[in-house]
């Protein structure tokens, strides 16, 4: 699907979207147990000029892992399933050849860095209404990728994000969140 939109320059490019690439998402979610796979789906948005994307998912919390029902989206679940949609968007932004600074990675780097490679420097989020677990919406946006050296150290990917979830009940819980990408290639 491609809609036009405008870019910095005020020149309309295509805006690309990408439904749900179920082998890609079944890989993604390898290294979590079986009952912490909350990502269902997503569909991947990308500008063409701007180097950023964007993904929209659905999310699946049967039951929690690690405490007894709170009824309501919790700030470890939000983590868990912030981290799944993460991964998919920076995965399908690889295949797809989508965010700005991972231009040279291929989908073997990204299986590569996954797990030891990729931090949360800081992650804040705020609830504003309780979130149903059990169905419930999230977005995720890279806002900015800029690559780093300070003082002459091994260069890294610095990555701002925002992301929010809500539920057919006005649930809704929003933040932001800064990555780092090290042992680059």
């Amino acid at each position: 699907m491609t809609a036009p939109t405008a870019d910095r320059t005020g020149t309309a490019s295509p805006r690309r979207s990408y439904p749900t690439d179920e082998e890609l998402l079944t890989r993604v979610l390898v290294p979590y147990k079986a009952h912490c796979k909350y990502l269902k789906s997503a569909l991947v948005t990308a500008g063409a000029g701007a180097g950023l994307a964007s993904a929209r998912c659905e999310f699946a919390i049967p039951e929690s892992c690690y405490i007894d029902d709170t009824g309501h989206l919790n700030s470890v679940e939000v983590n868990i399933a912030y981290n799944q949609m993460m991964y998919y968007l920076v995965a399908k932004s690889v295949r797809e050849g989508l965010l700005s600074g991972f231009e040279t990675w291929t989908l073997d780097d990204f299986w590569r860095h996954q797990l030891p490679d990729i931090l949360i420097a800081r992650f804040a989020g705020t609830f504003r209404r309780p979130v149903n677990p059990r169905s419930f919406q999230g977005e995720l946006a890279f806002r900015s990728v800029t690559r780093r050296a300070p003082g002459g150290a091994s260069p890294f990917l610095h990555a701002e994000t925002s992301y929010r979830y809500w539920d057919a009940d006005g649930g809704r819980s929003d933040g932001e969140a800064t990555l780092a990408f090290v042992n680059i290639p």
